[in-house]
């Protein structure tokens, strides 16, 4: 018994389970939806939910088939890092061929899920191709795209949107694009806020951090966090939810106040090149987040009552 625990825990690491929370990004549109009146027919019910929640699951699966094989392709440079030395594959724990093995099952299990569903509702094609598409650019970042500075940040950022995008339409909801567009200046941020921490880390273990400018990284971060901050408060007011729930503008303010936060640890270096390391263990991002859920509850509720 204790084999297979210390089998599986390596494997969570390996697969880097911990970050299965980036794919909660995929439940968007479905959370979104909820309030808003035009779609409550979409989200009666379990069965938009569980669409989602499998949609989720099967990004998880193949960012987590990915992590495998950056691991073998990053083999040698993460083996200089003070960190990444320690991750199953490049600390020799797990086999490079097993790994590979291992992500072309998470590949097919991965895709099996948009597949059915397309099969069942060929209506929802968009929700396969954004899984392919997501694919494809995944491919192209492992191959080169890592390795060319500014562009890898970018790349990761738009994987955040297609998980969006995807989302909505395997349960055929709107989407606002000013919410979509949030999603990729936010995920920016936190990406070059990563970089930024490597730099002050290791800037030996990746190449591409040679080709970092620190200075232009920090304006970066900066200018991602107010397009995030203000691109939110445009949603709250112009978009259609916002014009229904006039107070959803409050919660703008605790997206100002996370990101402000989040840059505040970066600039102390403590693990902002792990986010979700971060979220789990700061408490106070976690109060700024109930903040966030509690005014944004109490915006539908005022409208409601």
């Amino acid at each position: 018994m204790a084999y297979v625990r210390k089998v599986t825990r390596l494997w969570c690491r390996a697969l880097r389970v911990d970050q299965w929370t980036k794919n909660g990004v995929v439940m968007l549109a479905w959370f979104f939806s909820v309030a808003d009146a035009s779609q409550r027919d979409i989200v009666r019910g379990w069965e938009s939910f569980l669409l989602a929640f499998g949609m989720a699951g099967a990004f998880s699966l193949v960012s987590s088939a990915f992590y495998l094989l950056n691991d073998v392709s990053d083999y040698e440079e993460d083996r200089r890092h003070p960190v990444k030395r320690h991750r199953p594959v490049a600390a020799g724990l797990v086999d490079r061929i097993v790994a590979i093995r291992v992500a072309l099952v998470l590949f097919a299990t991965g895709f099996a899920y948009p597949a059915l569903v397309v099969i069942i509702a060929p209506g929802r094609t968009l929700a396969f191709a954004t899984v392919l598409a997501y694919t494809v650019m995944q491919c192209l970042y492992t191959g080169f795209l890592k390795r060319v500075p500014y562009v890898d940040a970018i790349t990761l950022s738009a994987g955040f949107v297609l998980r969006a995008v995807a989302g909505a339409a395997v349960i055929t909801a709107y989407i606002s694009p000013w919410l979509l567009v949030c999603t990729f200046t936010l995920s920016l941020f936190l990406a070059l806020c990563k970089r930024k921490c490597e730099l002050d880390m290791a800037t030996s273990s990746r190449p591409v951090l040679k080709k970092y400018h620190r200075k232009t990284t920090i304006a970066g971060i900066w200018v991602a966090g107010a397009l995030s901050a203000g691109e939110y408060l445009t949603y709250t007011l112009r978009s259609k939810m916002g014009r229904a729930f006039p107070w959803l503008w409050v919660t703008g303010i605790f997206v100002a106040l996370g990101i402000l936060r989040y840059i505040w640890l970066s600039r102390r270096n403590q693990d902002t090149d792990r986010p979700e390391r971060i979220l789990l263990s700061d408490k106070w991002l976690w109060t700024i987040l109930a903040g966030y859920a509690t005014t944004s509850v109490l915006a539908v509720w005022v409208v409601r009552i």
